[in-house]
């Protein structure tokens, strides 16, 4: 069989450290942040997330690929990872739902991968020493090159990648006939957010991450939405900017991720990029409002800062991380507006957290009343 004879491949790290692997796929070199997610389950969803845009996963389950793929089990409309980084890679699958084996997966979206590689050491490594821009690569005879090209590579801290995973123009997701309306900014956004919302009555309509509250507000929106995506979110002066103004009017305002940390500049709170971030499905969090604990689905590598948020007059703490309290949740007590740094959409990861959605909806509920 043809993966028996794989390529030697390497993971060179930004400090020079190298780890080595075969090639899963395809050739070539792949450059980005490497990071790790330790999630057991959702490979296909963790790949199709926006939020990864730019970055090479390390997969710390030993093994990936054992149950296919599914093409309707997809976040985006193709892989947004930078590359792959696995233990054992699973080339055959048993699982009835799947249409495609992971491998083929990958092909199709021409995506670079390696296995083979020691996932423990390499992931107790970046725990140590924090995650860095990296490259996998096949190219194992020109050590220097690789060096030269990586040195070159951007650092995710100042990057905005939200241009590029964001849609090019307006589009509507649910029923025209729903009860909501919804206006979504697209800075990365999961198709399992707007399920979520169309689930609940609500018609959404999703707009590039450029776009200002004049265009956002044309069509008469009940609510709005700040969604998930990648990279630092200090250089989105534009959505910044939109959420002000979605502020000042009191609309009902809700933001999950890179949209909580929009939330939190509008309002005057610096963010930062953290040491490894948090990426996984079993990142545990502690609702302050109603004292109970939630398992929650994280994938972020920035955070708000915790100080200036618990100083601000108008901003609480809803919820916080559990494993280093970090700010997981916000609200505002003089607007209609509340954040989360987590995915309560959950895909993949535990169900924990929906009722957020629910509370969005009962926000705007509450807002149609009043008027």
């Amino acid at each position: 069989m043809k993966y028996q004879s794989r390529k030697k491949a390497i993971l060179l790290l930004a400090d020079g450290t190298i780890f080595h692997g075969k090639a899963v796929g395809r050739e070539g070199s792949a450059f980005g942040e490497v990071c790790f997610n330790t999630g057991m389950t959702g490979y296909q969803e963790i790949f199709t997330d926006p939020s990864y845009y730019g970055q090479l996963m390390v997969a710390t389950n030993a093994h990936i690929g054992n149950y296919g793929t599914n093409a309707k089990e997809i976040e985006s409309d193709s892989i947004k990872i930078a590359g792959l980084i696995v233990k054992n890679f699973s080339y055959e699958y048993s699982r009835d739902l799947a249409d495609s084996s992971l491998q083929e997966f990958l092909e199709k979206h021409n995506l670079l991968a390696i296995s083979d590689v020691d996932t423990r050491a390499l992931v107790s490594y970046i725990r140590d020493n924090g995650a860095m821009n990296a490259v996998i690569s096949t190219e194992v005879d020109d050590i220097d090159k690789l060096k030269e090209t990586l040195s070159k590579v951007p650092d995710m801290n100042g990057l905005e990648l939200a241009s590029k995973v964001s849609t090019d123009k307006p589009y509507f997701y649910g029923d025209p006939n729903a009860t909501y309306k919804i206006s979504a900014l697209d800075i990365g956004i999961k198709k399992n957010i707007l399920r979520n919302l169309a689930k609940r009555d609500a018609y959404v309509q999703v707009f590039p991450y450029d776009a200002t509250f004049a265009e956002m507000s044309e069509w008469g929106p009940d609510g709005y939405f700040l969604s998930n995506g990648p990279g630092d979110p200090e250089p989105l002066h534009q959505a910044i900017a939109t959420a002000k103004e979605i502020l000042d009017q009191d609309s009902p305002l809700f933001g999950i991720c890179l949209g909580h940390q929009v939330i939190a500049l509008a309002n005057g709170i610096s963010t930062y990029k953290m040491h490894n971030g948090h990426r996984g499905i079993n990142h545990p969090v502690k609702n302050l409002i109603s004292g109970k604990g939630e398992i929650t689905s994280q994938n972020h590598g920035f955070a708000i800062n915790r100080e200036e948020t618990e100083k601000h007059a108008n901003v609480e703490i809803t919820h916080v991380h559990l494993n280093d309290n970090t700010v997981a949740g916000i609200r505002m007590n003089n607007k209609n507006c509340f954040s989360v740094q987590y995915h309560p959409e959950a895909s993949p990861g535990p169900n924990d957290s929906t009722y957020l959605f629910d509370q969005f909806i009962d926000n705007i509920k509450k807002a149609k009343v009043a008027v």
